[in-house]
């Protein structure tokens, strides 16, 4: 009998304004110990669905209105941010990552104010993974490079000591030489720390280095999921999201040949 989902997002809806569907009954599947790579262009409907399953869907003034949202075995489609916060979730958000007006040692405290000792244990371990935060610790957040920024955004994250890591849009304006180092940094993530990590990418070929699975998104629904390994090999995903033919980029519908919902196994 295969382990139960930490996480399981089972035909889910979101409405944005009562009036606009941004996602149209995705499905997808999260086992405790896996990189998942959620895959799609501008618009495909992978930021929503993080939001959805961390609650910070209310500030965009957006809901779920059919589906289910299951972490751990509880139920947690509309619930509050801080809740799913404390349940073991912790999102890295796309926009404002950090407080540009704090140092990196203050961001790293300001989840633990009031408790300072309970981030004792986690912090050192933290600063070691993140070299660069450790040299620089008396610098402030809004003085960094956008690399180092992602470095603390992800630590801020850590010092919660979540069970399940959402990361959104981590290769987002960054030099490949800078991506491929932050992508190797969740991969120490999850082996040192052991924890389940959900990483939201438009950068298709970085995602799925890292990833054991991945879901490809386009307008709101998944067009297509599998093992990592099997989706870098897949001849649409190699043409439309890895880059590999000239000219402009097309929706992905005209330049494949497949079965909606396609899914493969092994």
């Amino acid at each position: 009998m295969s382990e139960p989902a930490l996480l399981a997002v089972e035909k889910l809806e979101v409405v944005y304004h009562r009036a606009i569907t941004a996602v149209q009954g995705i499905s997808l599947t999260v086992r405790k110990g896996q990189i998942v790579a959620i895959l799609g262009t501008n618009g495909a409907g992978k930021s929503t669905t993080l939001r959805a399953i961390s609650g910070f869907l209310g500030i965009d003034d957006a809901r779920v209105t059919d589906g289910s949202v299951t972490f751990n075995g509880q139920r947690i489609e509309n619930r509050p941010p801080h809740e799913i916060t404390r349940l073991g979730i912790a999102l890295v958000p796309e926009r404002e990552k950090v407080f540009p007006n704090l140092t990196i040692a203050e961001n790293l405290a300001a989840p633990f104010t009031s408790s300072p000792d309970k981030r004792d244990d986690i912090g050192d371990l933290i600063y070691q993974m993140f070299p660069r935060l450790s040299e620089r610790r008396n610098h402030l957040g809004g003085l960094l490079s956008g690399g180092e920024r992602q470095m603390l955004a992800l630590a801020s994250a850590l010092i919660c000591r979540p069970t399940l890591l959402l990361v959104d849009e981590l290769s987002l304006g960054l030099a490949p030489v800078v991506v491929e180092e932050l992508m190797q940094r969740i991969a120490d993530i999850r082996k040192q720390l052991d924890i389940t990590i959900v990483l939201v990418e438009q950068s298709a070929m970085a995602a799925l280095a890292v990833a054991d699975y991945g879901y490809v998104l386009e307008n709101g629904r998944v067009v297509l999921d599998g093992q990592a390994e099997r989706l870098r090999a897949h001849g649409d995903i190699q043409e439309f999201y890895l880059g590999q033919t000239s000219g402009d980029r097309r929706s992905y519908r005209t330049v494949k040949q497949y079965r909606r919902s396609r899914r493969w196994y092994g």
